[in-house]
């Protein structure tokens, strides 16, 4: 049985899934040395154990999970296989986020060159404690230690024998859902810089009503988000690119969540956003940091 496991950065997605396995039986750990209040917050929430460095994260766990912005994915790996260089401590690394094959398949390499076996693993669908739990797509060499937790508060699909194939299913995921948002905010932006936010509304109101409401519920929460999923999108722009498809949809998807980075509510977490805000304000907002040509 895996007893041990290490949860890195845990954001929202990482402190519920560390806290479902605590609920079935297993340690979890952490290292919050230089995390922020929110983080260590959730952590402690969770009931996280705090060992304090990734030399003590390495040697103690028997799997790490990486759960963290994509942009860090890379340079977090990094530092695990320094750990494990100095400590001689081999758990299974398990990085489960918005990465491209390619960055997977290069953490993959820093991984494996310290001597660690390495799972990749593609995060579908809300945090643990919703329903029936997300879907943690996994494929490499040995998924054994990943589908030893399936049905722990989440779901476990294994679907290839090399890492990659689990990334590029939660590329192609997210291409569409924050692809969608993104395309949704976009054209609400072009309709506010030229005077037409009320007559666009006018004909949503009549012809598009679902995905209205749709875009009335998600935009207002997505400035929360919108820093964190800028390197999400240029990873699906990089899986897309690789594969032939024009890399040009999600580009721009990226360009729109900085806009969004730049708003006041981009200080917001889940936990603290307005829920009183509108669509309308949300954009307004955002508007006053286009920059046109």
């Amino acid at each position: 049985m895996t007893d041990t496991i290490a949860v890195l950065m845990p954001g929202d997605m990482g402190h519920a899934t560390g806290a479902v396995l605590i609920q079935h039986g297993h340690d979890v750990i952490t290292c919050l040395d230089g995390r922020s209040d929110h983080t260590k917050e959730l952590a402690a929430s969770a009931g996280f154990r705090d060992v304090g460095t990734l030399d003590a994260i390495v040697s103690e766990a028997d799997l790490v999970l990486s759960i963290l912005p994509p942009a860090a994915a890379l340079g977090q790996a990094t530092d695990v296989a320094g750990a494990m260089d100095r400590t001689g401590a081999k758990p299974v690394y398990v990085d489960c986020n918005a990465i491209s094959p390619m960055t997977t398949r290069d953490i993959a390499a820093v991984i494996e060159a310290a001597g660690a076996p390495y799972i990749d693993a593609g995060i579908i669908g809300l945090a643990p404690g919703h329903g029936p739990g997300p879907r943690f797509y996994v494929s490499g060499a040995d998924t054994g230690p990943m589908q030893a937790l399936d049905g722990k508060g989440f779901v476990v699909k294994t679907i290839g024998s090399e890492p990659g194939p689990a990334s590029g299913i939660k590329m192609c995921y997210a291409g569409l859902t924050k692809g969608t948002f993104t395309l949704q905010t976009a054209v609400l932006l072009a309709a506010e810089a030229q005077g037409l936010t009320a007559d666009l509304r006018e004909e949503f109101e009549f012809s598009q009503g679902p995905t209205l409401a749709a875009m009335e519920s998600r935009i207002p929460k997505i400035p929360a988000d919108s820093e964190r999923w800028i390197g999400e999108m240029e990873e699906v722009a990089k899986t897309f690119a690789e594969q032939g498809v024009t890399p040009g949809y999600h580009e721009g998807a990226a360009a729109i969540f900085r806009i969004l980075a730049q708003t006041p509510f981009a200080a917001e977490t889940r936990a603290t956003l307005d829920p009183n805000r509108t669509m309308e304000e949300t954009v307004r907002a955002a508007a006053k940091f286009l920059e046109k040509p």
